[in-house]
């Protein structure tokens, strides 16, 4: 008896690629029959926003932008605040980057899906109506939230967690808020300055959240897989190249936090994050949820 690659059997079909690939999916991640539709629909090419400029000699002019300092004599991080938003497009993703032709930028990137899967389109697609997105972030006077990243007389990251307020939830309007968008900020307190950030969150309407948790481990083998596989105009090649040897880098985590197949049930969005300190360094951290549709 002679066995054939089902695969063999889709020549000349329309859309064989994408079959092939989530017959490849379902077999390497095994996801639970309940969960295979949303699993399947969420694997679709993901991106990070902003696009990085990958010709040097086009580059966009340096933004004036204000800085941390961490002691009297440390180089000076400045900080991005540029607001970065992808739409009616799910955030899967966030890292922290440095930037700049001395890489002592610090900017924010979001990884999120291409395409929105079919099981959104009815609730999420360009002609439903779901009202402006909101910006959500930490209170400027809550100084029980701020660190500092080395001594306490120099810069400090407000470590607040973002989440979708109670006004959100207890809106009018039935569904839920997802992110859409993030921007990093400095509040200037003189030589203690705090470095904060913002969410944009959006409504998806005739949605309910299933589960939520913060996950504050990176999977650093989920990183190389999502990296190679699934990303478009990826800047961490270009950024890579940079950093080595920059003293500012020892402050920043620049670690990729996301969810992917390799996360059962392989669905998950981004509802909520947080900027932290950790030995002496600035980490990201983010809460993922599972939706019921």
């Amino acid at each position: 008896m002679s066995f054939y690659p089902i695969t063999l059997l889709l020549e000349g079909m329309k859309g064989k690629e994408h079959l092939e690939r989530a017959i490849g999916l379902y077999l390497e991640y095994k996801p639970q029959i309940e969960e295979l539709r949303y699993f399947l629909e969420f694997q679709v090419p993901r991106v990070w926003a902003p696009v990085q400029d990958r010709f040097p000699g086009q580059q966009r002019k340096e933004p004036v932008c204000p800085h941390l300092q961490f002691s009297m004599m440390g180089q000076k991080l400045y900080v991005s605040q540029e607001q970065v938003s992808v739409g009616r497009k799910p955030v899967t993703g966030m890292r922290l980057t440095l930037e700049g032709s001395k890489s002592n930028r610090l900017c924010i990137y979001l990884q999120h899906l291409t395409n929105l899967p079919k099981i959104l389109l009815p609730c999420w697609d360009a002609h439903v109506a779901i009202g402006a997105p909101k910006w959500q972030g930490p209170e400027e006077q809550d100084s029980r939230w701020f660190e500092p990243v080395k001594w306490k007389n120099f810069s400090h990251v407000s470590t607040a967690p973002i989440e979708c307020p109670e006004t959100f939830i207890g809106d009018d309007h039935s569904g839920v808020y997802i992110v859409t968008g993030a921007q990093l900020g400095v509040w200037d307190f003189g030589s203690r300055n705090v470095l904060y950030m913002k969410l944009l969150y959006s409504r998806l309407p005739g949605c309910t959240i299933r589960r939520s948790l913060w996950d504050h481990t990176p999977n650093d083998k989920s990183n190389k897989k999502v990296n190679c596989e699934n990303n478009i105009g990826d800047a961490s090649s270009v950024i890579g190249e940079n950093i080595i040897g920059n003293k500012l880098a020892k402050f920043v985590d620049m670690t990729e936090m996301s969810k992917g197949p390799q996360d059962p049930p392989g669905h998950w969005l981004v509802t909520g994050g947080k900027l932290g300190v950790e030995k002496g360094r600035i980490v990201l951290r983010l809460k993922y949820s599972l939706l019921n549709y």
